[in-house]
């Protein structure tokens, strides 16, 4: 039986310092993705013992994709003696069945089985013993292998997203499940807090406060609690954005007069600029290999979205349409750019083929802003306004699927998706 990641060894010691947080957010789902799989998820026996039922959070999980067509399968108690026959009788093409056992420790059990009921054969198997605490991420575990192996594409339901929610005259730097679930608070301020931005082993947040009164890039380990002082040079401080390694970050200043990108090491020495026009150059986006940064200039007249080397230089303009793009995102694989773009008074979500130069627009709202890929290149979160409150909402690269994510109170704003967990 093979063991789930380390990963709940690094999520565990983030929750022991981040403070929890009772509201959860509201999931709503619309569209459906094309070509679904259909999937039998049966409640795993003895299930009723752990705080959480994973059955029901596995099928929440393949659902929210958009992927699967989920076939309820009521519990399936002998694991031994399948009727792949009479699965794929009910429109099943795979089926997931599992257990859960309670250790004298106080540990939890957790097994799994993915069956294909064409071939007749286990396609995967995992189990982990965890405690309560992480009973829940387990079942994301396990959604992400019925993913990967069901479609070849690394799932994310085990990510995490960070978000700032506003509450009255209080900003919280906020950390949750990708569901929304588990929401727990980093930071807590009475200055408004932005761009969040994950270090690339998730460990780490980088962000902008307003705490000195003007915007300061900071650093705040998730692990330790310890919170580093990046960028506070004359001026504005803002846009963090890490690089691939994790050993600095591009960051936007404008302590010459104009506001240009610079790239700083994340313990705030070796400042270096890397942009050079007398335009403002802002918004900085790492590329997945390093090479590059994508960024939003003016030097148009309109802000359009550039690329240039990682080290500066000519930078090449990638957006030409008659409206004002900003925010630029670009997928892990390079190929696809998100950005939000002004047109007719609109501010909307468009993803950007770059080698097709084809264009699709993702939101029907008049109001997105903050883009940011899910690690897989296949899902983006985004804010928008509906009505008066602002809200998160994740959108599949193709349009077909949407979420919404709302919270009782507050407007949610800045979202950004975190890495794969090592």
């Amino acid at each position: 039986m093979k063991k789930l990641s380390s990963i709940f060894f690094t999520c565990l010691a983030i929750a022991a310092t981040i403070s929890g947080a009772h509201a959860q957010m509201r999931v709503e789902i619309s569209g459906v993705g094309s070509n679904q799989i259909p999937v039998a998820v049966a409640g795993f026996v003895n299930e009723g013992v752990s705080p959480q039922k994973i059955s029901e959070i596995i099928k929440a999980d393949l659902e929210r994709s958009g992927a699967f067509k989920i076939i309820d399968a009521g519990v399936v108690s002998d694991l031994n003696n399948i009727d792949y026959s009479g699965w794929k009788a009910k429109g099943a093409d795979a089926l997931v069945v599992g257990t859960v056992d309670v250790f004298a420790d106080g540990h939890y059990d957790v097994r799994y089985k993915l069956l294909d009921t064409v071939k007749q054969e286990k396609i995967s198997d995992l189990g982990k013993a965890v405690t309560a605490k992480f009973a829940r991420q387990t079942a994301h575990l396990i959604a992400d292998d019925v993913y990967f192996k069901l479609t070849g594409i690394r799932g994310v339901f085990s990510t995490r997203i960070s978000y700032v929610k506003e509450e009255g005259s209080n900003y919280h730097l906020m950390v949750a499940d990708a569901d929304g679930e588990n929401e727990q608070v980093a930071l807590r301020s009475k200055e408004p807090i932005m761009s969040p931005s994950w270090s690339p082993d998730g460990t780490k947040l980088a962000y902008v406060s307003f705490e000195l009164n003007k915007p300061v890039v900071y650093v705040q380990n998730l692990v330790t609690g310890a919170r580093t002082l990046v960028a506070n040079e004359k001026g504005n401080n803002s846009g963090p954005s890490w690089a691939p390694r994790g050993n600095k970050m591009a960051v936007v200043l404008s302590k010459d007069e104009h506001t240009q990108i610079y790239t700083v090491n994340v313990d705030g020495s070796g400042l270096r600029r890397v942009s050079n026009s007398t335009d403002i150059d802002t918004e900085p986006q790492w590329s997945a290999d390093g090479e590059s940064i994508y960024f939003t200039s003016n030097r148009s007249s309109k802000g359009q979205i550039y690329r240039m080397s990682s080290d500066g230089g000519e930078a090449q303009r990638l957006t030409f349409n008659s409206g004002e793009n900003t925010s630029p995102r670009i997928s892990a694989d390079g190929k696809t750019l998100a950005y939000i773009s002004r047109r007719d008074g609109n501010y909307q979500l468009f993803a950007l083929d770059l080698a097709s130069g084809q264009e699709q627009r993702l939101s029907d709202a008049t109001d997105d802003e903050s883009p940011s890929f899910a690690p897989n290149g296949k899902y983006v979160i985004y804010a928008t306004r509906s009505g008066n409150r602002k809200s998160l909402v994740v959108v599949s690269v193709d349009g077909r699927v949407k979420q919404r994510l709302t919270t009782k109170a507050g407007n949610i704003i800045e979202p950004a998706w975190g890495p794969f967990m090592q």
